[in-house]
This record gives structure tokens, C-alpha cells and sequence, in this order.
């Protein structure tokens, strides 16, 4: 009966750093209001708050609360235009935890290679 070969690849997207960056992208879409306030920047473009609050129950302080929760995950940056700040998407981070699903993508993969190569034997 042979053995499993248990070595791991590991990407070099996977590193810690990396990860951790992605961790904090991910906790951050984790809740629905901001994962659907990225889906509305995306989708619109800049916004202002009161923008973002238009048509919901949920109070201007609620949403700065959140747009500062994916400010610092790096998801959206505000920029000012006069006298009032709008909100925009920022996809660059995004595409970072995107980088990151795929090399864990891989890695089981090959984990489910290696368990059905071992299972045929």
C-alpha cells in the first residue's frame, strides 16, 4: 500500500502578509450592508452618504461607520469634490483576495489530485 504524498505547494500569493490583507478584505464584505454598499459604488460610481443612505433605513452615521470599516480594508477611498466627500469603489485590493481564492483554489486541487490519485491505487 503506498503513502499519500503529503507535501503541500504553497503559492507565493500565499504568504502572510497577503493573507492578512485578504483576511481583513474579506471580514469586511462579510457583513451585507457593505458588501451591498461595494455592489452600489461599483455599480454607480463615486457616491455621497446621503447618496448611499437614499431609499434605506439605515442612518448616515451607520453608513460612515461602514465606509470607514472598508477604507481601512482598502476597498473604497473618498475624495472630495467641493464641499462634499463622495465614496468610491477602489478594486485594486479586491484583486488581491481575488489572487489569494485562487491559489487556495489550487491548493485543494492538488490536495484532491493526490487523494484521487491515492484512492485509484
Amino acid at each position: 500500500m503506498s503513502t499519500v504524498d503529503r507535501r503541500v505547494t504553497k503559492p507565493s500569493a500565499l504568504k502572510v502578509p497577503v493573507l492578512r490583507k485578504s483576511a481583513s478584505i474579506f471580514a469586511a464584505l462579510g457583513d451585507e450592508t457593505r458588501l451591498r454598499m461595494v455592489a452600489a459604488l461599483c455599480a454607480g460610481g463615486a457616491m455621497s452618504i446621503a447618496q448611499l443612505t437614499a431609499g434605506t433605513d439605515i442612518t448616515r452615521q451607520a453608513v460612515t461607520k461602514h465606509l470607514l470599516v472598508l477604507a481601512e480594508a482598502g476597498l473604497v477611498r473618498d475624495v472630495k469634490q467641493g464641499r462634499e466627500r463622495l465614496w468610491e469603489f477602489e478594486p485594486s485590493h479586491l484583486e488581491e483576495a481575488r489572487r489569494s481564492l485562487e491559489a487556495i483554489a489550487l491548493q485543494w486541487d492538488q490536495a484532491l489530485a493526490r487523494l484521487k490519485s491515492f484512492v485509484e491505487k
